[in-house]
């Protein structure tokens, strides 16, 4: 007669206190540091949940803008080749209206230069040769202009003139500092709160001469332009005796064009 076999018993797992391990228990130290961590990583995944919708409602708001402000272009441009035709087909010439915005380049640079010639370029905010600024037409502006003439050459910009300018040239002032105006956040981390978000918004405040054009244009840092392809005619010599230097009106465009 044999004796049955004994059953085996099952081993019970071992139970661990919380934040043990099988070298000890863990240091508070670290469980407190564990608990930081995962309350640090929830509050960053909350943030980019809440960054990722307002960058959605951002793209869609300049968008419409854009839209808005090529619409309101367009109507622009029609309306000002209909009142021409108009004016032709009654016998009469159309007079323009006076620009509200002038672009100054600098052709001269620094040898020779008298004191309050100085002085007036550094209010212009042109210090360097081939600098050009976007200036608001009035009667102040137009006079400093004058005194500088020799020194400066300046007309109406067109919207491809500005576009190109900002697109390809642009900079903006950021805490002081020259930043190239790469993403539409660079635009919107300064001028946010006078609701302009993006670079169209910039674009149309300095075509237009709009209630924000003072903030827009000082947040542009003066454009470094090249010298021009082809060269200068005569730099000593005003525009009109066909030189360089004076105004040029709206072939201030061509000439821009050939810097950029």
């Amino acid at each position: 007669w044999a004796m049955p076999p004994k059953a085996k018993k099952e081993a019970k797992p071992k139970t661990q206190p919380e934040g043990a391990t099988k070298f000890g228990p863990m240091p508070e130290s670290y469980l407190k540091k564990q608990k930081t961590v995962a309350a640090l990583n929830a509050k960053l995944a909350a943030k980019a949940t809440v960054d990722a919708k307002k960058r959605k409602q951002t793209r869609s708001e300049i968008t419409k803008r854009a839209a808005k402000y090529h619409k309101e272009y367009k109507s622009t441009a029609e309306n000002l080749v209909r009142m021409r035709r108009e004016a032709k087909s009654y016998g009469n010439f159309f007079v323009e209206d006076e620009p509200k915005v002038l672009l100054v380049v600098r052709i001269r640079g620094i040898n020779a230069v008298e004191p309050r010639t100085t002085k007036i370029l550094q209010l212009l905010r042109l210090r360097q040769i081939h600098n050009a600024v976007f200036l608001r037409c009035n009667k102040a502006t137009l006079n400093m202009l004058r005194l500088v003439a020799p020194y400066v050459t300046y007309g109406s910009p067109n919207l491809k003139t500005v576009k190109d300018l900002v697109y390809k040239r642009g900079f903006g002032k950021v805490n002081k500092q020259r930043i190239p105006i790469t993403d539409n956040s660079v635009v919107e981390s300064v001028l946010g709160k006078k609701g302009l978000i993006c670079v169209e918004d910039v674009i149309h405040e300095i075509f237009t001469c709009g209630d924000n054009f003072k903030e827009a244009n000082n947040f542009l840092w003066p454009f470094k332009l090249s010298s021009p392809l082809g060269g200068l005619n005569k730099k000593r010599i005003s525009f009109i005796e066909g030189g360089d230097y004076g105004n040029r009106e709206t072939k201030i465009n061509a000439f821009v064009r050939k810097m950029i």
